[in-house]
């Protein structure tokens, strides 16, 4: 998931590292935009893994069900969401609905910062389920962790304009960082009916201002990290641009910081002893004008005040009055999420992409070890461990390179005087030690059931012929591929493995497309632009997308056995909107998801949005929204 301007900011870091990457385009497109108007360049081949018969592509007269046993739905665009025969998708809570028992009616065209406190955030994007004990009359109960990950000014303010700014003041602004950030929501379903529970006292509004949190662990205090309005270096106000994230085994949420970048205005001098590292990051994009009325969003004003971004946000739903955490030991990058697995040996792990085009895959190990029976031992279990990067080896091995002060390049000599400088710089770290740049690492999840790893790679337009490597095999890569990985000894704490390609995105009839799937996908199987992906409580794996030619939706795809690499397509949203966080309830009869940005396209707004999903009135603008999908007949999804 990215905002308007993915690739930006790779231009200085790629020119220092490789002078083949020289010739990159940095502009700031939408990606949805660009997906919709995109040709396929041709195929490159440069694989390292051995060629297997599901490279032939063959359109297959009858299509195999394997583990998805539900009726493919139809290929389309369309102003409203659609789901398979024998299902239906419910709205369950949209951007502006109430969380409290005071909070106020919505009311798009008189929005105000106070209001949106005390409502559903914008742009939900990650969903996390937290189960409770039941309810009365055994209600099913839990807490969704969701995030906000940004907001769609066209859409939200009447009185936007695409060629004017002064509709900007410090009340928009305000609206804006109100509706970052996240949402505890508790919800429950009586007789198989979803509602959220309005007044709930574990309900909670997380913003981008006026939430306070804390930085942890080896960066947490240092000098990089101080500012005027918090000397200690270990205060944040607020959390912005979360996209995806995790639960972890002791059920606390994890969110992932991504484009902060668009936060910023101003600039520092080149002489200024952040100005390299602002560089890595874009920063400033300035999609956002609040650093006209905070300076903590003006880097000329407050130089070190991105660097209290980036970071994965540990949070407690189950603790509604609790301070989050920033874990500065997981790194510093664009975080598409963080889902974790606990190793044989009881230690941590946590996967993680950084979502921009050449941009790494990470790992976190913890140093400690789950503790089962105490809640509160994992408390700090985050703030201690290994970071690691990937390299993709072109004979089909993977190498996790530690990112430790001290070890190879990570030495005063190349400006890291402490871990400290290691964590914040994260990006540069990566690329010295020598890791793989890949097409948009956005969510990369372990299968519970295999203990694979599955890396979503969204695309990437500005990887050239010369610049096509063993786990980026396609030029002009607009479809994006799916990465699996099996860690040495199924030993998630190894530092080596192998993978291979699962699937390469795009129309399989079209070879020029060079697309890899399994033969029996359908014309309405394939899909482009993987984004996020889940795991039923059967272990069937989920892919949802964002840019697959205007029809994003989500798909089951078979990870094993005969039917290796088939798609189905199960559900689609409604025009410009992209699907994020399918999550899973763990008896596997209901499924959420989030519909971000709705009727967003080029040039959409207020008063002309391509749909008003989901309330479909004239006076009500489009609004992101959770829905939950169960089968008609109350039995699980699948089976």
């Amino acid at each position: 998931m990215n905002k308007p301007g993915e690739g930006h900011d790779a231009r200085q870091r790629l020119e220092q590292t490789s002078p083949l990457m020289q010739d990159l385009i940095v502009a700031r497109l939408s990606r949805r935009n660009l997906i919709k108007g995109a040709v396929a360049g041709a195929l490159v081949v440069a694989t390292g893994c051995s060629p297997s018969s599901r490279e032939v592509v063959v359109r297959s007269g009858s299509v195999e069900m394997g583990r998805f046993l539900f009726p493919e739905l139809a290929r389309g665009i369309s102003e409203d969401q659609a789901v398979a025969d024998g299902y239906t998708a419910e709205v369950l809570i949209r951007w502006g609905d109430p969380l409290f028992a005071d909070s106020p009616v919505f009311d798009p065209q008189h929005l105000t910062a106070e209001s949106q406190s005390r409502q559903f955030g914008y742009n939900n994007d990650f969903i996390g389920f937290v189960p409770l004990a039941p309810g009365e009359h055994g209600a099913q109960r839990g807490l969704l962790c969701v995030n906000h990950e940004y907001t769609s000014s066209n859409l939200m303010f009447q009185e936007f304009s695409w060629v004017f700014r002064s509709w900007i003041t410090k009340a928009t602004c305000d609206v804006e960082l109100a509706a970052h950030g996240g949402s505890v929501v508790e919800v429950e379903a009586v007789e198989g009916q979803w509602r959220v529970v309005v007044g709930s006292a574990f309900n909670r509004r997380l913003m981008a201002k006026g939430s306070p949190m804390l930085l942890t662990g080896p960066a947490a205090g240092h000098e990089r990290l101080r500012t005027s309005f918090d000397p200690t270096g270990t205060q944040v106000d607020g959390m912005v641009n979360n996209c995806a994230g995790g639960i972890t085994a002791w059920h606390t949420w994890l969110s992932g910081e991504e484009n902060f970048d668009g936060c910023f205005l101003g600039e520092v001098d080149q002489t200024h002893p952040e100005a390299r590292n602002h560089a890595l990051y874009g920063i400033p994009d300035a999609w956002y004008q609040w650093g006209r009325f905070y300076p903590g969003f003006d880097v000329s004003t407050e130089p070190r005040s991105p660097n209290h971004y980036g970071w994965v946000v540990e949070i407690d739903p189950l603790q509604p009055t609790s301070t989050p955490k920033k874990r500065t030991a997981l790194g510093r990058l664009k975080h598409e999420g963080a889902e974790s697995i606990v190793a044989l040996n009881g230690r941590v792990v946590v996967y993680m992409g950084d979502d921009e085009k050449f941009e790494h895959v990470y790992k976190f190990v913890t140093a400690g070890t789950f503790n089962a029976d105490d809640r509160q031992a994992n408390a700090d279990l985050l703030d201690h461990g290994t970071l690691y990067v990937a390299r993709f080896n072109v004979d089909g091995t993977l190498n996790w390179l530690s990112l430790v002060h001290g070890r190879g390049p990570l030495t005063a000599q190349n400006d890291f005087y402490s871990q400290a400088d290691v964590l914040i710089e994260t990006r540069r770290a990566a690329d010295l030690v020598g890791a793989t740049p890949m097409d948009r690492p956005e969510d990369v999840q372990p299968s519970p059931r295999t203990g694979k790893i599955y890396v979503m790679l969204t695309n990437n337009d500005e990887r050239s012929s010369r610049q096509v490597d063993a786990a980026n095999p396609r030029a002009d890569n607009v479809y994006g591929h799916i990465i699996e990985i099996t860690e040495a000894g199924g030993d998630h704490t190894a530092e080596s493995g192998r993978w291979e390609i699962l699937i390469r995105g795009g129309d399989p009839s079209d070879v020029s497309v060079g697309a890899l799937w399994h033969a029996s996908t359908s014309e309405h199987g394939w899909f482009g632009s993987p984004d996020n992906v889940a795991f039923d409580a059967d272990g069937r794996m989920w892919v949802a997308t964002d840019g697959n030619d205007g029809c994003d939706g989500l798909w089951g795809v078979e990870t094993d056995g005969p039917l290796r690499g088939a798609s189905r397509a199960f559900y689609r949203a409604p025009i410009g909107a992209e699907v994020c966080g399918p999550c899973f309830t763990p008896d596997g009869q209901s499924l959420f998801l989030a519909i971000q940005h709705p009727g967003d396209g080029e040039l959409a707004s207020y008063d002309s949005p391509e749909t008003r999903w989901p309330d479909f009135k004239e006076l009500v603008p489009p609004r992101p929204a959770v829905v939950v999908i169960r089968k008609n007949g109350g039995t699980k999804l699948i089976g």
